[in-house]
């Protein structure tokens, strides 16, 4: 197991630049599959949830290769085998290679995604988008085998705008006979970050980034280089901290725009804030106001920021009101912020954060990735030591946060138990 260990209350001075965006890279990796020559993709994240995709590309038999921030992926040699328990487990974006190997060979089995514990995640949308392109699922203990004799462009409505059931959608129509129109897509800035990658390939998407994809099937597609966009929820997590703890904190490398919903959250709060082309200053500010959230999808409040944001607004003068809409589990950092000493009461899907409480530090565990996130804040923020337990799972998302939050002033150690 590895733990944190927090001595708090430390003035944040510098930059902090930001990585490629986990949720980007996860989607490009599994999709340079899809092309019969080799990909390059820049800015890749260096953290576990990766380094499990590389793993599972070289089970398959692919050529991959690592070199500073970019991944080299030659899909000519692969196997298209069974992927077994022990790989699909290990991280929700493993079913992104169900989409990929079915679009490329109709024909795809392995097991149900891992992932965090943050409440139901079902593929259901994922399975009916590849039903509807006329593949057959079969399911037994976990275990899927997705076959087609071709795949016929069609008409995909998503009960919801799903990233994932998006992303797969496009995945496994890319190369579809015919036309394929997703209704009700998710318009999340890293959906486009993959349409712009497949169309590089030579794939012919349009309308990424809105609530209707077109897809026009093509019968190849060619290895490209692409860049995965900034991760704009591990700049936010940081945006949040510099009004936690910062004096002029500087969070660079970033598009503000995807993050606007939090930054005009944060104004509302009053926070110190100052917006540039690529980079946001923020600083640690007295009287806070208390806001209401509700987390949406994108362009709305990302329920990957909610965590993060609850540290801030225990700092409020006030009651906050958060209501969580995507996932059902996402409170698990509650108990141990008010362990801390905030004021958090849970109310179904919703939340209210009394402050402005003083926090100290002491013994807390990561249950997810983002509640993981949201304990690192506070403790920076509070007096004395805390120590965060398994935070492997804010390895899997946060590329080098030891050494950047050092960087800045923090006093944090990362220790083997």
């Amino acid at each position: 197991m590895k733990v944190l260990e927090i001595n708090g209350g430390k003035t944040l001075e510098g930059t902090i630049r930001i990585s490629g965006a986990k949720n980007s890279a996860v989607a490009l990796i599994p999709a340079a599959l899809l092309a019969d020559t080799t990909s390059t993709i820049c800015n890749v994240p260096d953290i576990t949830d990766t380094d499990a995709l590389a793993e599972i590309l070289k089970y398959l038999g692919a050529k991959v290769s690592r070199a500073s921030e970019s991944i080299v992926i030659n899909p000519t040699t692969i196997e298209n085998k069974e992927i077994p328990k022990e790989l699909s487990t290990k991280l929700r974006a493993s079913y992104y290679f169900m989409a990929a190997l079915l679009g490329k060979y109709k024909y795809v089995e392995m097991y149900f995604p891992g992932g965090c514990n943050i409440g139901a995640r079902p593929i259901d949308q994922t399975l009916k988008s590849f039903k509807a392109l006329g593949a057959t699922v079969e399911e037994k203990d976990n275990h899927y085998k997705i076959y087609a004799e071709k795949l016929v462009g069609t008409h995909i409505y998503l009960d919801m705008p799903s990233v994932g059931a998006t992303i797969n959608a496009l995945l496994a129509s890319v190369k579809a006979s015919g036309e394929t129109v997703i209704e009700n897509a998710a318009k999340e800035p890293e959906v486009v970050n993959l349409a712009v990658f497949l169309n590089r390939m030579g794939a012919n998407i349009t309308g990424a980034g809105t609530s209707e994809i077109r897809i026009q099937g093509v019968d190849k597609l060619e290895g490209c280089n692409t860049e995965v966009i900034p991760d704009r929820i591990e700049a936010g997590t940081y945006v949040i901290l510099g009004a936690l703890a910062g004096n002029k904190l500087k969070v660079d490398n970033i598009i503000p725009e995807h993050i606007e919903m939090l930054t005009l959250k944060m104004k509302e709060m009053g926070v110190d804030m100052e917006i540039g082309s690529d980079y946001i200053i923020t600083s640690k500010t007295d009287n806070l106001k208390p806001i209401t959230v509700k987390t949406q999808g994108y362009p709305g409040f990302a329920t990957d920021l909610q965590q993060p944001l609850t540290s801030l607004l225990t700092q409020a003068n006030g009651t906050s009101v958060l209501e969580e809409t995507i996932y059902e589990n996402r409170f698990q950092n509650v108990p141990y912020l008010n362990k801390m000493g905030a004021n958090i009461e849970i109310d179904n899907r919703k939340i209210n954060v009394t402050g402005k409480s003083e926090l100290v530090g002491c013994e807390v565990t990561a249950t997810d990735l983002r509640a993981g996130a949201c304990l690192i804040l506070a403790a920076l923020a509070a007096k004395g030591t805390t120590k965060v337990n398994d935070v492997e799972h804010v390895l899997r998302g946060y590329e080098n946060i030891v050494e950047k939050l050092t960087d800045v002033g923090a006093s944090i150690t990362l220790k083997d138990e």
